[in-house]
């Protein structure tokens, strides 16, 4: 190739590339131009392009997407520093955020700008209102408040500041603090439906449903939190609380169902003093450890467990049921009835719940009979002979004539002594006795031999061969026809 002719194919290959340059900066210009034009026709004063970018703003604001316009309020403001009217907008932007410091010098600088603006005024005002409404809220939920703060966030933050993220979470907070779970799991929705990615958002909604005993739904806002951050320590905190929750109640429920009843004991102690406020779960796990401790006869723990799930819920019929049975352990005989009465009135089809009531029912009417074996102090297991050396014992101790001082009382004793020994010293009566049927109302005792009123019942005791022992018979001072 000469060297004419390569001259020639480089000038046009530079020629080339000279206009291809031109061609792109001519089309960035016209890029920025077509995207700045409605900025610097707003700086140049023209109402119709500065309409068009507020207008923007405002459908930005409509769907929430604050960022986009305070980007493009920027953009006016930096294009043209004399915008008034960005700066109210920014302003009005800055405060629904609750980013107040930021605000307040926008409204300032629209009002050094156009002194003497109202409206401008007025909302600086309510800005200035809602920034302290929303620090004493925080300062008094720190401090343990939790009712005065929601009245703050509710009348006054979130109305001036309706996308304060801060103030939404917070609200969340207090309604999981005031126990309105399903408030707080209203609340939480809606901030996820903003940002589905919320990791503060997805903590308190998984606790309120956590709270809700609803425990598979926590979980799952738990594990997309961990997802999203798996360092996030509120999140793995909460996630393996319930976890460990979980496995200790499984653990206590199995040994129930493999007869291990001491062992079930210590696990259901051991997951209620995980989290003592969790009240829906609590509630079930109090009545689990009330049942065991009725089948293992522990009355007084189970009297206290079953107290603490009614303590929970009143009107759980079971924890009824099996505070009677732990009533009728501790011999609270009338408070077993209550209880069983008020659970038989809450579900009268259930015959087991009968059964129990008469159970009780009985007991209490036994319970008011005269025990004779406590009178003459002998257990129910007592041979005939340890009955008979106990009566002539107490018989002894108790005759009127040797108790000349207070002879009525003496008096008193000895005719419950020898009632006693008339039932316990038949085996028809005592047999009869024992199986809780009334003696005294089907009356006791034959003719001839020793007779005395007591409480309105009218008792006659013979005693074969004199008292037992080998007393004879005969007379002394006081009508009662035997001597010693």
């Amino acid at each position: 190739m000469s060297f004419f002719k390569l001259s020639s194919v480089m000038d046009s290959l530079a020629w080339t590339g000279l206009v291809y340059t031109v061609f792109i900066l001519h089309f960035v210009f016209a890029c920025q131009f077509l995207l700045l034009q409605p900025l610097v026709s707003a700086s140049d004063g023209k109402p119709g392009s500065a309409a068009e970018l507020f207008e923007r703003v405002s459908q930005s604001i409509k769907v929430k997407h604050y960022s986009e316009a305070i980007n493009d309020l920027n953009a006016a403001i930096e294009a043209d520093p004399t915008l008034s009217e960005a700066y109210y907008h920014r302003g009005s932007v800055l405060r629904q955020l609750c980013r107040y410091e930021e605000s307040e010098k926008n409204y300032k600088k629209f009002l050094e700008l156009k002194p003497g603006q109202s409206v401008a005024e007025k909302e600086l005002s309510q800005l200035l209102q809602a920034q302290r409404a929303l620090d004493t809220a925080l300062k008094l939920f720190d401090s343990g408040d939790f009712s005065k703060p929601l009245e703050y966030v509710d009348k006054v933050v979130l109305v001036f500041s309706p996308a304060c993220s801060k103030a939404k979470l917070l609200k969340v907070k207090l309604l999981l603090a005031d126990k309105d779970y399903s408030g707080a799991i209203a609340e939480s929705g809606f901030i996820l439906k903003e940002d589905e990615n919320s990791l503060e958002a997805l903590l308190l909604r998984g606790r309120a449903y956590y709270y809700l005993a609803d425990h598979d739904v926590a979980q799952r806002h738990y594990q997309k939190g961990l997802r999203l951050d798996p360092e996030h320590s509120e999140l793995k905190k909460a996630y393996f609380g319930l976890k460990n929750l979980l496995k200790k109640t499984k653990s206590a429920e199995d040994n129930v169902s493999k007869g291990k009843l001491r062992v079930a004991v210590e696990d259901f102690k051991a997951a209620l003093a995980l989290d003592p406020n969790h009240l829906a779960h609590n509630v079930h796990l109090h009545l689990g450890l009330c049942k065991v401790l009725v089948k293992l006869g522990r009355g007084k723990d189970a009297l206290s467990s079953c107290s603490e799930a009614l303590n929970i819920d009143e009107e759980l019929i079971d924890a009824l049921v099996q505070r009677g049975e732990a009533k009728l352990l501790t011999e609270d005989w009338e408070g077993a009835v209550a209880d069983l009465k008020s659970a038989a009135q809450k579900s009268p089809q259930d015959m087991n719940i009968r059964e129990a009531l008469m159970r009780a029912e009985k007991a209490l009417k036994m319970s008011k009979r005269k025990d004779w074996y406590k009178i003459l102090g002998v257990s129910k297991a007592a041979s005939i002979s340890e009955i008979k050396r106990a009566y002539k014992k107490l018989a002894l101790q108790w005759h009127p004539d040797k108790n000349v001082d207070n002879r009525e009382e003496a008096e008193a004793k000895f005719q419950e002594i020898a009632a006693a020994y008339e039932v316990l010293g038949d085996e028809e009566k005592r047999t009869r006795f024992d199986r809780g049927e009334d003696i005294e109302e089907t009356g006791m005792g034959g003719g001839g031999g020793y007779n005395f009123g007591g409480g309105g019942q009218q008792y006659t005791f013979h005693f074969e061969g004199g008292f037992p022992g080998g007393f004879g018979g005969g007379g002394f001072d006081g009508g009662f026809g035997f001597h010693f």
